[in-house]
């Protein structure tokens, strides 16, 4: 099996093409085969080098390593070898129309209720002096276009009613249908998966794969991408990894979302690729749009971080979080940033909360009883049994001033586990106030 990826180097990989990437590789992974980039730069005017770069950085990081990396900008010669046969076959043809002139053909056909589908016209496409021509594919109008796509099932076009569509511009330049065709198969690209809004563009290509005598990829379109509230954003859909820095999620949770949106398979927390492709499967695509939000990876990234041993994060994590440290946090972080906060917990200065008279008296009683603890596991419920029995408190007015003066939080880690990983001197100064 061999996949690939195919974006243009006009700006950073956004949401949706980093599915499209992750589809690609974990169909790839899953079957032992190949997954490739191609980088569609034959828009020289928009495409650059330093995009280029982006998009090898953003997927190494992703961990979307690919196989092997062409460029369609080293390939002119090819395609002008393909497209030289394909016009001594009848397959390609010259034509002479204006943008204006399409425009007022399109608003003709609409006007008789006609769909706007370019005509072929007869005479109309003999050399213009001075002129110089855009270039068809010639469909085949008699062979019907079928396939059994990997998530919309059996496809059915007639060739008839799409327009021959424009493969090379007037100044020479590509478009992009026939040389993906090319290139996927001198590649021998066995299976593509892309957006159902190439589904046309799909069905035209497999008509260039025919007249080229190559071998069909398998095909699957995938619904695309949506918000709760319709069309993504550009803030939810516009950015990739750039959004997942600001926002300080891991990489492992927005391709646990991306994975599994859109399928019957319920979104979860997967550590690594090798267990995400382990569970890939095509037929669990449905048609309906698969919704994306921020809020649900920020979800997902909290579970695997409440996951993730001290092994996998240590080179990650900053000096003064220890394995014991780890251990206690990492149920109560959404951010591997939330860490930090709570360094200062253990041994450093905290904002000490505002204490009333009688929750006064009552830490300071807690620093005497604190003080002659042995500073281990059981600290903290001798603690608290030593002040029940003496104060009377229990439940809230017991356990929450103590939490407070120790911690400066309301909530966290459970008070057993964190009492002796708090420096015992930074204790008891809290406790007194």
């Amino acid at each position: 099996m061999k996949t690939r990826f195919a974006p243009s180097p006009t700006g950073r990989l956004h949401v949706g093409n980093i599915r499209t990437a992750l589809h690609n590789f974990l169909l790839a992974k899953k079957a032992g085969g190949q997954f490739l980039l191609r980088l569609d730069d034959t828009d020289a005017e928009r495409s650059t080098p330093e995009y280029a770069d982006a998009i090898r950085l953003d997927l190494d990081r992703l961990g979307l390593e690919p196989h092997a990396m062409f460029r369609q900008s080293d390939r002119f010669a090819r395609y002008e070898e393909v497209f030289d046969q394909l016009k001594r076959d009848g397959r390609v043809y010259a034509c002479y129309e204006t943008p204006e002139e399409l425009e007022l053909r399109r608003k003709v056909l609409l006007g008789r209720g006609l769909p706007p589908i370019y005509e072929r016209p007869e005479g109309e496409n003999d050399p213009v002096d001075g002129v110089a021509p855009h270039w068809r594919f010639r469909l085949d109008h008699d062979a019907v276009i079928e396939w059994e796509d990997g998530v919309r099932g059996p496809q059915h076009f007639e060739p008839a009613k799409i327009s021959d569509p424009v493969i090379r511009r007037a100044d020479g330049s590509w478009l992009y249908m026939l040389p993906s065709v090319i290139d996927d198969a001198d590649h021998a690209i066995t299976h593509v998966v892309r957006g159902e809004d190439h589904v046309t563009n799909s069905a035209i290509q497999l008509q260039m794969f025919d007249a080229l005598g190559a071998g069909r990829p398998s095909l699957a379109h995938t619904a695309l991408i949506v918000s709760d509230t319709g069309k993504l954003s550009k803030r939810e859909g516009a950015k990739g990894l750039e959004a997942l820095d600001e926002m300080g999620f891991e990489v492992m949770a927005l391709l646990s979302v991306l994975t599994r949106i859109g399928t019957s398979q319920p979104v979860e927390a997967v550590h690594d690729l090798e267990a995400l492709a382990a569970g890939f499967d095509l037929s669990s695509f449905g048609r309906a749009p698969a919704r994306f939000s921020w809020d649900e990876v920020g979800v997902v990234n909290a579970r695997l971080l409440h996951e993730t041993p001290y092994e996998t994060l240590a080179d990650r994590l900053p000096e003064g979080v220890t394995p014991e440290r780890w251990e206690v946090l990492r149920g109560n972080v959404e951010r591997l940033g939330d860490v930090t906060s709570w360094l200062s917990v253990f041994e450093g200065v905290i904002e000490a909360p505002e204490r009333d008279e009688g929750d006064r008296a009552y830490l300071a009683e807690a620093a005497e009883v604190a003080e002659g603890l042995a500073w281990d596991e059981g600290a903290w419920g001798a603690l608290t049994g030593e002040l029940k029995a003496r104060t009377g408190r229990k439940g809230k007015a017991l356990f929450l001033p103590l939490r407070l003066a120790l911690t400066g939080q309301r909530s966290g880690p459970e008070m057993a586990a964190l009492l002796p990983l708090i420096d015992k001197e930074h204790a008891l100064a809290r406790l007194r106030g």
